[in-house]
Order: C-alpha cells, then structure tokens, then sequence
C-alpha cells in the first residue's frame, strides 16, 4: 500500500513538472519574440543617434578646419596702401597677431604680393619684416592663369595649396564688404562701386601642417569620444585624389566641404588690438569680431555679376569693408569622407543587432536547455527512485523466503519435532544453504555500494584464467546437479592480471544467471580462449533469453526485463550491473547476445 501511494505521488508530481516545464518554455518563447522586437526598436534608435552624431562631429570637424583657414585670410585683409606706400608695420602687427594667436601659426608657409600692372612679386621677408623682389616659383607658376581673373577670382588655390585675395586701394567714403549670396535670397538691391585692385596678396600655405598636426588633431577631438578606430577618415580633392587619410575607405557615412571660405559662419578673431592700434580714427575694419547682425544689400554690376554688400555690426557700430564679388566662394574644393570600420554605420548597427540577438539567445536558450536538463534529470531521478523502490520490494521478497525457511526449521529443532539424527542433519543443512544465501545477496549488496561508493580495491595478481573458471564451478555446484556444464577451455593460456575474489564473483554471477533463467534445457557452456592479446571468456546458456528492447538496459543498476518479472523469477537486478563494475575495473568489456527462447551468451574479454 505504501509503495502505492509512493508512486501515485510520483507521478502526480511528474505531470505537474512537465506542465511547468511547458509554461516556462512558453515564457521563453514570448520573450525570444519580445526581445526579437525591442533590439529592433533599440537597433533602429541607435542608427539614427549615432548617424546624426557622426554627421554632427564631422561637421564640427569641417567647421573648425574650415575656421582655421577663415582665420588666415581675413586676418591679412589690409588696404591697399600698405603696398603702394609700402609702409609695412600694418602688416607686420597682423603677422605678430597671426603668430601669437593662431593654433597652427606654422599654417602659413610664406606671403607673396604680386602688382596688377607690373607683374612684379614680392615676398615677405620674415626675418627682416618686409616685402622684398622675389622670382617666380614652380608653385607661383601655376597661379599665374588665376590671377589675371579679376572679376571671377576664387579665394582659394587648391593645387599649391594657396589663398588668394586681390588688394584694393581704399577711400575714406567707401566703408563696405562686398559678399556673394545665393541668388535666390531676398534682397533690395542699389549701385555701389567697387575700387581698383592694385594687385594680389598669396598666402601659400604648408600641406604638411594639414596632414601632420592640423587633420591628427581633429580627428582625435571630434572622434575620440566615438573610438576613432572604429572610423576611418579621407580627406579628398575634386579629382577624388586623397591628401590626407587614416585608411582606405570603400564607402561613406558621412561628409563635409572642407578648405571652403563661406560668410555663412564667419567667426574670427576677437583682435580689438589691432582694431584700436591700426584702424584708430579709421571706419575701416580689417579684423573682425564675431558677426552679431547682418544687412544684405544686392548690386549689380557690368550686368554681369551680381554680388551683395554685407554690413557687420559689433558693438552697435558699423565696421564694414568692400570685398570681390566672387572672393567669398562657397564651394569647397576638399572633402572629408567618414566611413565606419565594420564597412558602414548601417552594417555595424546590423552586426551589433546580432551581436546583442545571438547573446540574448544564448541567454534563453541556455535557460532553456537548463530547464529541459532538469526535466530529464528529474525524470531520471524518478526512474532511479522507482528501480529503488522495486529493489526493496524484490530484495524483502528475497529476504522473506530463506528467513522463513530459517525460521521454520529453527522452530522445528527448538520444538523436538526433528529428533532423529538424520532430520537434525537435514534441517541443519537446510539452515546452512538459506543462510548461505541471505550471506550472498547482503555481499553483493554491499558490493554494488562500494562500487558505487569507488571505495572498493582490488587485489590484482597474475592468475591462471582456467583455475578462476574451475572454483567458479565449484562453488556453484550445488545448483549445477540437473544442468549439463560443458567447458571449451583453451590449453596453456597466458596469466591475466586481474583480483582472484572480484573476478571469480563475476564469473559466479554469470553461471547463477544461467541457471535461474533456464528452462527446460538445462546447459551451460563456459569457454575461453586467447587471441591478438585479448582473453575472451563466454559463458552460454540455451533458457529463455533476453527481448532486443531489454539488451541494451541488463547492465544497468536495479533492471529487471519485463518477461522476467512476468515470470515471476526471484532477484534484485544487481548480479549484471556489479558484473559489468568489475569488468571495467580489470579494463575489459562486457557483451550481451540473446534470442527469445533460444538462450543468452555473455562475453568477457580482458587484456592479457
């Protein structure tokens, strides 16, 4: 009744462990699916922050380079004057500031002046502080066709790499910047003049700076804050020639218009020295401030080219000055390309996306893998626990029959019902075998603990594999008196290594099995025989032998086949499994072969 109740209990539990086992899959399955969903949601936000912050950085890149290169020109911005009454202390306080304030003063390699009539050049001297005879250079040279282009004059030369500005002779009346803007803006126009050029103020500039200090600079400002090895950078001309660049790219993320001079964000520097030094008493502004209002006024002259006067206004006064119509050019002649390492910033957010779905994944499969490993492993313990239960029964029913012999005969003798000396014997020698028996199974209980236990040694010497099978025999010979036993015992078989009592054991196990499961045919065949240094030994029966399903479970702990039970045969499920303990301890192995009714053939082989 108990063991009723135990098993009604374990499988009760067992249907509610898969039914929680299936919920919680289910769980899993949902937020697999959830998950799936918000890192897509997450993938989708992450694009759009990191795309609007790389565009942002290298615009803040372009913008502090393109500054740099503001700075140059309108810094050196002087009247007319300084060169036609050469009258160099202007220049020079512009130089002082340039050197002092500017963040790369070695930006600006050398200063030429080239006269509009003459064609003379001069070069500034920086030694001596003024502008003395120079000849052509290769660079100049390749400026010559640019500056004989009055009107469509661009600021900036992109092969030396230089910067072009034409001097005009100003009038105490005229009081002006004359800028180009787009022309769809809304402007109201009126005539202004513009004044002589007199000639051409070069400021070639050093392209090492560029590439050495100025480009390694900005990169590590504007993209060290996103790992700037997660990015690769080009700077490129129109020709898609590279002049800077930290690796090859194959694509774009991002870009910006570098080397341009546009009056769209014109910031420079705050020189109020200079401004109070060189323009005391003067309207005239060379050096500007941050542009705080501006008016746009359009002109049109010789119906050709349309420019716009802009009037700066710092600290409520009107500081303005005329400049070419075409000076202030928006087009950029370079190009900063950004391009992510993993190809795009579209495929690092991908590869991250899948980065972060394969470790939550991971995450859920392995929860739920656990949770299948503990299904199994509760399902295994209940089998074990189950084994457990029918051994206690088998073992108490094995228990029961030679302690009730022993008993029965014991209350015979004690009682004086055997008397004679031949019933005396009898019930004595029944006594002795049924607690012979009951010696037996404890043995190979305690057997199959130590086993288990791994506390259990062996006593290996080198013995003589036919004298094991003999005392095997002999000392199962009172249950042998009905079977014929036929042995195939090779002769002068080598010495195994293996403990005498262990081995011997297993070899009794085997010939019991035999006998408790034969049927009418009572034959037992025991042979060994030696080969390529292997030791076979079978042990052969002809009874009523194992099912196919069952072949593969005999050696396990506390399994007895279904037509074994069906028959009733008394045992606990131990005798195989300890067998096979002990094989393995002497590193053999254990095989099985078996047909129903036919009989079954147990083989051991061992190492010689």
């Amino acid at each position: 009744m108990l063991v009723n109740n135990t098993i009604g209990k374990v499988m009760k539990s067992s249907r509610f462990t898969i039914i929680l086992v299936a919920v919680l899959l289910t769980l899993l399955g949902v937020l697999a699916y959830l998950q799936y969903a918000w890192l897509g949601q997450i993938s989708d936000g992450e694009r759009e922050r990191l795309q609007r912050n790389l565009q942002m950085d290298t615009q803040r890149f372009a913008e502090e380079f393109n500054r740099e290169i503001q700075n140059a020109y309108f810094n050196f911005l002087v009247d007319g004057k300084v060169f036609s009454e050469k009258n160099w202390s202007e220049f020079n306080e512009r130089y002082d500031f340039w050197r002092e304030k500017a963040t790369y003063p070695e930006l600006i390699k050398e200063f030429y002046f080239v006269e509009t009539e003459s064609g003379a050049i001069l070069r500034f001297n920086k030694e001596n502080r003024l502008f003395e005879s120079a000849n052509w250079t290769e660079n100049l040279n390749k400026l010559k066709p640019k500056l004989s282009q009055d009107e469509s004059l661009r600021p900036i030369a992109e092969e030396v790499p230089a910067l072009l500005m034409p001097v005009r002779e100003m009038t105490e009346k005229l009081d002006r910047i004359l800028v180009r803007k787009p022309q769809t803006e809304n402007v109201v126009g009126q005539r202004s003049q513009i004044p002589t050029k007199i000639g051409t103020l070069i400021i070639e500039l050093d392209e090492l700076v560029f590439k050495n200090q100025i480009f390694p600079d900005l990169v590590k400002k504007y993209f060290s804050a996103n790992d700037s090895a997660n990015y690769r950078l080009a700077v490129v001309n129109r020709e898609n020639q590279t002049i800077y660049q930290t690796e090859n790219l194959t694509a774009t993320d991002a870009n910006a218009k570098l080397f341009e001079i546009s009056p769209d964000n014109l910031m420079f520097f705050a020189n109020r020295e200079i401004i109070n030094s060189i323009e005391q008493g003067r309207n005239k502004t060379m050096v500007f401030s941050k542009m705080e209002s501006q008016k746009l006024e359009q002109t049109t002259i010789n119906d050709s080219n349309t420019r716009f006067e802009m009037t700066v206004t710092t600290n409520d006064k009107p500081r303005v000055r005329v400049v070419e119509g075409k000076l202030l050019d928006e087009s950029a002649v370079w190009t900063l390309n950004v391009q992510h390492t993993a190809g795009s910033l579209e495929q690092f957010i991908t590869n991250t996306r899948r980065k972060n779905l394969g470790i939550s994944f991971g995450i859920l499969s392995l929860l739920g893998i656990s949770i299948v490993l503990i299904l199994l492993s509760a399902q295994r313990a209940r089998a074990f626990a189950q084994k457990q239960i029918d051994f206690v029964s088998s073992v108490s029913h094995e228990f029961r029959t030679p302690l009730a012999v022993i008993y029965s005969a014991g209350e015979n003798l004690a009682d004086g019902v055997a008397k004679e000396e031949t019933q005396v014997w009898r019930y004595g020698d029944l006594i002795k075998g049924e607690g012979r028996k009951l010696s037996k199974m404890v043995e190979q209980i305690l057997d199959f603990a130590g086993a288990n236990s791994g506390k259990k040694k062996y006593d290996f010497r080198s013995l003589d594999v036919k004298e094991i099978i003999e005392n095997a025999l002999l000392e199962c010979e009172s249950l042998l008196k009905d079977f014929t036993v036929e042995t195939e015992i090779e002769e002068n078989l080598p010495p195994i290594i293996a403990d005498q009592n262990a081995l011997g054991q297993a070899f009794q196990n085997l010939i019991i099995n035999s006998i408790k499961y034969s049927n009418e045919t009572k034959f037992i065949k025991i042979s060994a025989k030696n080969g390529n240094g292997k030791m076979q030994i079978s042990v052969e029966d002809k009874g009523i032998g194992i099912e196919k399903s069952d072949l593969k479970h005999i050696f396990e702990p506390f399994f007895r086949a279904k037509l074994v039970v069906d028959e009733q045969i008394h045992g606990n499920g131990l005798g195989l499994s300890l067998v096979k303990e002990t094989v393995e301890a002497h590193n053999g192995k254990i095989s099985a072969e078996s047909e129903i009714g036919k009989g079954s053939k147990f083989t051991i082989i061992l190492t010689t």
